[in-house]
């Protein structure tokens, strides 16, 4: 259903005061305020493949959260987020804030070794190749096209989805799957499905409420209004 932004930032805000567990996933359309472009926007890195373009120019090392993932943050201080999904490699939802037990980061953390032995994780170190727990060899965490996701990131993300009653999706094209099974698997669970994003998915027909603005264009006024209602 799509929805003017005043009316759906009024019922998104609503049904996130009701929810019992909130589950929020996203993709490179959440980071493209922090200078970091995505795949399938205006801009995005296949959109300007597509076109016979260069990819656009961008520095991973000098990206900071913006707006959009401290949104995320303070609906974890309010004890609204149960669990947050991620399809970024860019780190900036554990640079933001986002207690790590919450988060999955299915495609890998570019600033993480993993041990491919144990699944020990550590800080990445050019003086480290060796896990210190059981000695198999640390490479970095993040997922090459063809390599399967990481099989704890992927149950944590289908338990929490499967019991979610409300599924955001903030910033993706829902194009990547696995990853992008999540928001089916929660709506077959019964979930309202919330898409945010610049560009249609494959769930628009589907979904009970859509933006096509920006992610920070909606998440922020959203957890402005819900800190009014729940009047914190």
């Amino acid at each position: 259903m799509m929805s003017d932004l005043h009316s759906g930032i009024e019922a998104l805000a609503n049904w996130i005061s009701q929810a019992k567990h909130l589950v929020v996933f996203t993709g490179a359309g959440i980071s493209t305020e922090s200078g970091l472009p995505d795949f399938r926007g205006p801009d995005g890195l296949w959109t300007r493949r597509d076109k016979g373009l260069p990819p656009p120019k961008f520095d991973w090392s000098s990206a900071e959260p913006n707006q959009s993932h401290m949104a995320i943050v303070e609906l974890q201080k309010m004890g609204k987020l149960a669990f947050l999904i991620s399809q970024n490699i860019d780190n900036l939802h554990l640079a933001s804030g986002i207690n790590p037990e919450l988060l999955a980061e299915l495609h890998g953390n570019l600033t993480k070794l993993k041990c491919r032995k144990c699944g020990f994780k550590c800080d990445y170190s050019p003086d480290f190749d060796k896990c210190p727990l059981c000695g198999g060899e640390l490479r970095t965490s993040v997922v090459n096209f063809g390599d399967p996701m990481p099989r704890d990131e992927v149950e944590k993300s289908e338990w929490h989805s499967r019991r979610s009653d409300l599924f955001i999706v903030a910033g993706s094209s829902l194009v990547v799957y696995p990853a992008a099974d999540m928001p089916r698997i929660a709506l077959q669970s019964g979930a309202k499905l919330v898409i945010i994003n610049q560009g249609e998915t494959p769930l628009d027909q589907v979904c009970h409420l859509r933006f096509e603005e920006g992610v920070g264009d909606v998440l922020v006024p959203v957890v402005a209004r819900l800190h009014e209602m729940l009047g914190s």
